[in-house]
C-alpha cells in the first residue's frame, strides 16, 4: 500500500446492512447517468463459489475479509484513473471491511487499519437502515434479518468512529431515495 493519504470528496459511499436496498438504489442512480462502483463482496463470493475457494463469509472469514480489503482498495485507486466532474458513488467503502472485522470478531490487520485512515471518502456517508419489508436472502446473502440489524448497528458505530457524518436514507420508494441522495450530496 502506498504511504500517502488520499481524500476524495467526490467519492460518495452508500452503505447499510445486507438487504437494505443499496444495489437497487445505485442502479436507479445509474439509470440517471450517475456513475457508481459496485460492491466487491458479492463478486468475491461468486468467484469463490465457482472456483471452490474457501474465502467466504461462511468459510475462511479472514481470507474473505482480506480479499474484500484488497479489492476495495483496488476499486478506490482504479476510480482515480477515470476522473469525472460528477460525484462517484460506491456500493460500500473500505470502512465496510472494518465493520465486517468487528462483526465477526476477528483480529484487525495492520493493512486494514492503515487503509481506513489512508483512503478517505466524502465525509458524508449515506446509510440505509434495515427494512424488513424489502429484505431477502439469496445465494450470496445468507444472513437473517436480525443479523442485518446487528450489521447496521456495528456499521453505524464504525463509520462514526472513523469521523464520517452518517445520513440515514429514509425508507421510501426508490426514485425518492435516489432524489434524497442527490439533494444531499455536497462536494
Amino acid at each position: 500500500m502506498e504511504d500517502r493519504n488520499l481524500l476524495r470528496d467526490d467519492y460518495i459511499i452508500i452503505t447499510g446492512g445486507p438487504g437494505s436496498g443499496k444495489t437497487t438504489l445505485l442502479d436507479e442512480l445509474g439509470k440517471n447517468n450517475h456513475e457508481y462502483v459496485p460492491e466487491v463482496a458479492r463478486e468475491i463470493i461468486k468467484a469463490q463459489i465457482s472456483s471452490n475457494g474457501d474465502a467466504l463469509p461462511w468459510g475462511n472469514v479472514t481470507k474473505y475479509r482480506d480479499l474484500m480489503l484488497d479489492q476495495s482498495i483496488e476499486s478506490y485507486l482504479s476510480a482515480l484513473t477515470n476522473p469525472s466532474s460528477q460525484p462517484l458513488f460506491f456500493d460500500r467503502g473500505i470502512p465496510d471491511t472494518l465493520t465486517y472485522t468487528h462483526l465477526i470478531n476477528i483480529p484487525l490487520s495492520e493493512k486494514l487499519e492503515s487503509a481506513v485512515k489512508s483512503y478517505r471518502y466524502n465525509k458524508k456517508v449515506f446509510i440505509l437502515p434495515p427494512w424488513k419489508d424489502i429484505y431477502k436472502t439469496d445465494g450470496e446473502r445468507k444472513q437473517d434479518f436480525e443479523e442485518a440489524v446487528a450489521t447496521y448497528k456495528i456499521m453505524f458505530r464504525t463509520y462514526e468512529q472513523l469521523d464520517y457524518e452518517l445520513i440515514e436514507v429514509p425508507k421510501i420508494g426508490i426514485k425518492h431515495r435516489a432524489s434524497f441522495i442527490l439533494k444531499n450530496v455536497i462536494l
